[in-house]
């Protein structure tokens, strides 16, 4: 599973290769960075948006999480990426317009990796 995690935190990488160490040693998935949604855009594009998930924080610089996913949802129908949001606890609004905007899940900051897993169905692998 090819997964596109797109967020303005550099540090972000790290954490996600340490995280699922065990599962991208095992070609359970392939993770892809972005740094911005312009990148994340770019890259979906040059790829046919190979990217079968794409994990999106909401509040970047430049484009937002939100506007990226709106661009998403319009423009790579087939097949349709499933895309969750990240978000700060308690961010009502943006998780509402997230959900307008065609958002499949949500994830809170900081990520709860056991969770993450779980609703990727990687659990006990």
């Amino acid at each position: 599973m090819k997964i596109l995690v797109v967020d303005d935190e550099r540090d972000i990488q790290v954490l996600f290769e340490q995280r699922f160490r065990k599962e991208i040693r095992n070609n359970l998935v392939q993770f892809v960075f972005a740094f911005s949604g312009e990148e994340a855009l770019d890259y979906l594009g040059k790829t046919q948006h190979e990217a079968v998930l794409i994990l999106s924080d909401i509040n970047m610089p430049g484009m937002s999480g939100l506007e990226l996913l709106e661009n998403v949802k319009k423009k790579f129908l087939k097949p349709p990426p499933v895309v969750m949001m990240i978000t700060a606890y308690g961010d009502a609004e943006n998780h509402r317009m997230a959900t307008e905007l065609g958002a499949d899940d949500f994830l809170t900051k900081p990520v709860d990796f056991t969770l993450l897993k779980e609703k990727l169905k990687l659990t006990n692998n």
